[in-house]
């Protein structure tokens, strides 16, 4: 369903390069004036939803309204929107003016004239001069360049040239205005009062902004909506203040800001263990399920005790600390466990302190993942299970209770009916822990490329994926990082199969 005085909706849109779905069934409304950003990851379908927007690329699914009027086969030119990119593509041959003043000089516009006949008609013509220097003094005033006008574009700062593009992709008044990482070549500085200017451009023009970044900071400091997406779909929709303290799940938490993120269990109406310690919350889920918990440092508030401190507040040993200017960062050990907190409070590396953490700064979520399922897997001639195109050692007399396999690799039950699985559909279930992982090619059985890593406090879960864009999702002890090539390692019997139909279409008759 549409928002009201909404100005873009994508519906059911997916995109497909070669066979690779990138945008996968994004459903998304944007209102009128809104200043919307697109967040996650490289290779998360940001900037292809905002190219089908721009005309730039045309769904392979789904279609694209703008005022309620369908515009999915629309040509870039016909649409009301203009895109400043990450490379602002200027005219090194021309000044600021005329780079600004480039598009308006080609446009037409259309007029009412009356023929002889007294019969009116609408013809189209070009800008005249003085019309064009108005659009593109207002254009350079509102980005604070026009005592620029006359400058060569080498002359100019990359925060001046960002304006100047800017200027241009506003001077022709489009009712939006998709911007695609466009202060990714600037350095912290610039791009830090950039953000605010942005924001402030927005308020004198009005018109919707739709952003493009893989900053969280930009996000949250420019945004009205943040819409965060992860592997082509959109994960959550919300403000900057509902994403970063409502996430829907472990990976917008641990994209939007710091987080400290656990197993948990529900031990009773709210109520929620995890390490090692009971804490009452304010979100109801049943007894005894297994959640993610999500605790954002500012939230853990310390107070120094003794080592020997018998209260019922948990404690934990500081074990870094830094200073950050308006407040200190602490890395705190429990056990094992490891949690980040910050205070405005100044403590000492070694000192014990006790851990507390409000109802309502508990965020529970339900568990993403709890073991990785492959429902297009199939058997071999070999009797191995065939997962992303790759065999792997398998048992299958999983599939048949009190069977075995004989000499001629058949599987036979115990009446002695055998079976032939060679091309058997099957399902393939591996446990996030019974991956092992290394740098050594040369021992496991596939590789694949790391694509995200979220700390679980006392582990790393891992998403690698292979060339044939198979995900494999991993608990591990130890860090690595985002595009290491690793090899992976699953033994036999961690593989779970689960046989799809009947087996008796299988059986080799006698």
């Amino acid at each position: 369903m549409e928002k009201e005085n909404c100005i873009i909706s994508l519906q059911n849109v997916s995109k497909v390069f070669d066979g690779v779905t990138v945008v996968d069934n994004v459903n998304l409304d944007i209102t009128k004036g809104e200043f919307v950003t697109l967040l996650g990851p490289s290779g998360c379908g940001k900037t292809t939803t905002l190219r089908m927007i721009a005309g730039f690329e045309m769904p392979t699914e789904g279609k694209i309204l703008l005022n309620g009027k369908d515009i999915t086969k629309v040509p870039p030119y016909k649409r009301p929107v203009n895109t400043v990119f990450q490379r602002y593509a200027l005219f090194p041959h021309l000044d600021v003016y005329d780079n600004v003043a480039f598009g308006l000089k080609l446009k037409k516009v259309p007029v009412k004239v009356v023929n002889k006949k007294g019969v009116e008609k609408i013809k189209f013509k070009h800008l005249s001069a003085k019309e064009i220097d108005a659009k593109v003094a207002r254009a350079l005033k509102i980005v604070d360049l026009e005592e620029l006008e006359n400058r060569d574009i080498s002359t100019l700062s990359g925060g001046q040239q960002q304006r100047v593009a800017i200027a241009r992709a506003i001077v022709n008044e489009p009712e939006i205005l998709l911007l695609d990482e466009p202060l990714g070549a600037l350095d912290l500085k610039m791009r830090k009062e950039m953000q605010l200017e942005l924001k402030e451009m927005h308020k004198k023009l009005g018109i919707t902004f739709i952003y493009v970044t893989h900053d969280q900071e930009e996000a949250l400091t420019m945004s009205d909506t943040i819409v965060v997406m992860k592997t082509g779909e959109i994960q959550q929709v919300g403000t900057p203040i509902d994403i970063y303290n409502e996430p829907i799940n472990a990976y917008v938490a641990n994209f939007i800001g710091e987080s400290n993120i656990y197993n948990a269990t529900m031990v009773g109406k709210l109520k929620v263990k995890f390490l090692g310690h009971t804490f009452k919350c304010v979100d109801d889920f049943k007894t005894n399920e297994k959640v993610d918990v999500v605790i954002r440092p500012e939230d853990v508030e310390m107070k120094k005790v003794s080592k020997d401190y018998d209260g019922d507040k948990m404690t934990a040993q500081i074990v870094n600390k830094i200073f950050k200017g308006i407040h200190y960062e602490y890395v705190l050990m429990i056990g094992k466990n490891e949690i980040v907190a910050q205070s405005t409070k100044e403590f000492a590396v070694g000192d014990t302190v006790s851990i507390d953490i409000e109802p309502s700064n508990i965020q529970i979520m339900k568990k993403e993942i709890t073991k990785n399922v492959y429902p297009e897997a199939w058997i071999n001639k070999n009797n191995q299970v065939v997962i992303s195109n790759e065999p792997f050692d398998c048992d299958i007399t999983q599939l048949l209770p009190n069977s075995h396999i004989d000499d001629d690799g058949y599987l036979v039950d115990k009446d002695g009916r055998r079976y032939d699985l060679n091309d058997a559909d099957v399902i393939a279930e591996i446990s996030l822990d019974a991956i092992e992982l290394s740098d050594d090619h040369d021992v496991g059985q596939i590789e694949g490329t790391i694509v995200s890593i979220v700390y679980k406090g006392d582990h790393y879960q891992v998403m690698i994926r292979t060339e044939e864009e198979e995900d494999f999702i991993v608990d591990t002890l130890y860090s690595w990082n985002e595009n290491d090539i690793v090899s992976m390692l699953i033994k036999k019997e961690d593989i779970k199969l689960t046989l799809k139909g009947d087996i008796k279409k299988y059986e080799v008759q006698q």
